[in-house]
């Protein structure tokens, strides 16, 4: 158990029988109150919804120990997505309903972190950010520059993120896992 104060972002606690991580924590004092509050924003790990909650800065939360291994994207077969444990070679499937968004930024070859909680998965978790190859948009016009408008632009793996005029079919992006937002050009 830990006081609502001690939260910090990244830690996982358990709250009403789920397993949720601290994505920030804010502490502030009410004008004529008593005590301080703790304002939270979590991500339930499990389900993926964001919510935010205040807390009494003395108010006890218990603290959820979460394992996090790493594992290796091997391949997809259609079906399934197949992974192997980088301690033990163990290997693991995965069905796109125990992936939810996550499968679209999975490359092979790439790491990924299991995240279970008493050995059960709970989630995966992909870098924040990932480069992938554009496989498909539209030509740029002559005279496009870095602040104009954007248009959709199809990636490895096959998510569509919005992209700058000048961006072509080949180039490398960087693009930002948690909000599916282009970030740079990479190469090309």
């Amino acid at each position: 158990m830990i006081l609502a104060n001690d939260l910090k972002p990244g830690r996982t606690i358990a709250l009403d029988g789920r397993v949720m991580q601290v994505l920030s924590a804010e502490n502030f004092q009410p004008v004529g109150r008593g005590g301080g509050l703790v304002r939270t924003k979590l991500k339930d790990v499990e389900g993926g919804g964001v919510f935010e909650k205040t807390f009494r800065s003395d108010e006890k939360i218990e603290t959820a120990h979460v394992q996090r291994r790493p594992h290796q994207y091997l391949y997809s077969d259609g079906q399934y997505y197949h992974f192997m444990d980088n301690e033990s070679y163990e290997q693991v499937q995965l069905s796109k309903e125990d992936l939810g968004e996550q499968h679209l930024w999975l490359k092979e070859g790439e790491n990924v972190t299991f995240v279970s909680y008493e050995n059960k998965l709970i989630g995966v978790e992909v870098p924040n950010t990932v480069d992938r190859r554009v496989v498909k948009t539209d030509p740029g016009v002559r005279g496009d520059t870095a602040t104009g408008g954007e248009k959709p632009a199809v990636i490895e793996g096959g998510a569509t993120v919005m992209v700058p005029l000048f961006i072509s079919v080949d180039d490398v992006i960087r693009v930002d896992t948690r909000t599916g937002k282009y970030v740079e050009r990479v190469g090309s």
